[in-house]
């Protein structure tokens, strides 16, 4: 148990840097680290250095032995918006002699501020933890996915892609859905689970209106329509679903063929949307989707500002594009 114990100890260097603008996996790569240091230290002494609000010399002041001993763990946050004060005071701690029972931890989100800490950091071999930035449909698909791992619950592509519908626009809240999930439930979290806990979320984002529109079904997508336009959300956002949605049947249909995983890769997709893409293309041809996207151009600027009626913009660009779905089978 004891050599268990120095093991775990042993895997946290004297310096540690968080490096990526996603708040909530550069806070739990930080909390991981003092978790660690708490294994063979349970006192151990953290104290925060913010950017913000720094004063000169407060660093070497904090990064001093203790006159009462024991393990310190010195946070420095938004190494990106330090002061030269804090970056020289910085270049100090890591130039001087290593203290054995100091552990620093540096966060810096991006950008070329803080370069030669970085440089400095890296030089004295510190442990570099990423925290990349979750925006795209596939980083929050893979999040949830792993999210979902961590917490050792199976949770099926459906259910991850309907999570992410629900409430994919902030990564902190697609955590908690996801812990939420995990804490409330058991077995296989599929698409019905996650409907029952976040359905009217889903109905009302402009993703369902998208699906019904190019589905073709024009009664369905102006229903879904007036029903997320009537509990608040916006037409903007609702305009841009649905010009990515078009978007990405384009690339889809421009990739040719091949298996999901390859064309996902290539053209920035999860592989499940490379999928419904698919699905989805058996009733479109380039004409129409050429149509479709025109038409949304048009309405994106109304509901921009250029017309009166952002509503009707918006239900007449789904009744183009509805009417544009399956036309090659006419005639």
């Amino acid at each position: 148990m004891t050599e268990d114990v120095v093991a775990v100890a042993h895997r946290v260097p004297p310096f540690v840097l968080v490096s990526g603008p996603e708040g909530i996996l550069a806070e739990r790569a930080v909390a991981q680290t003092l978790d660690d240091l708490r294994v063979t230290s349970p006192d151990l002494e953290v104290i925060r250095v913010y950017a913000a609000s720094y004063q000169p010399g407060e660093l070497v002041l904090h990064t001093s032995p203790s006159l009462f001993g024991g393990a310190k763990c010195v946070v420095v946050h938004d190494l990106d918006e330090a002061p030269d004060e804090l970056q020289s005071d910085l270049l100090a701690v890591l130039s001087g002699p290593a203290e054995p029972d100091l552990t620093l931890v540096v966060m810096h989100k991006s950008g070329q501020r803080g370069k030669k800490v970085l440089d400095a950091l890296r030089g004295a071999g510190a442990r570099v933890l990423d925290a990349p930035a979750v925006k795209t449909d596939r980083d929050k698909t893979d999040f949830a996915t792993h999210e979902f791992r961590r917490a050792r619950r199976k949770a099926t592509p459906e259910a991850v892609h309907a999570l992410v519908e629900a409430v994919g626009k902030d990564v902190r809240e697609l955590a908690a859905a996801c812990q939420q999930l995990v804490d409330d439930t058991t077995g296989v979290i599929d698409e019905q689970v996650v409907l029952t806990y976040h359905g009217g979320k889903v109905e009302a984002t402009g993703f369902r209106v998208a699906d019904a529109a190019l589905a073709g079904d024009p009664g369905e997508a102006l229903r879904l329509l007036r029903h997320a336009i009537a509990v608040g959300v916006d037409p903007v956002p609702i305009v841009a679903v649905l010009a990515q949605q078009v978007r990405q049947l384009i690339k889809v249909g421009s990739a040719g063929r091949g298996r999901p995983a390859d064309i996902a890769r290539d053209v920035g997709m999860a592989p499940w949307q490379v999928d419904r893409a698919k699905r989805t293309l058996s009733g479109w041809t380039a004409e129409g989707l050429a149509t479709s996207l025109q038409a949304l151009a048009a309405a994106d600027a109304e509901v921009k500002g250029g017309g009166r009626d952002p509503v009707y913009a918006v239900e007449r660009a789904v009744l183009t594009i509805t009417a544009q779905h399956g036309r090659h089978r006419e005639g």
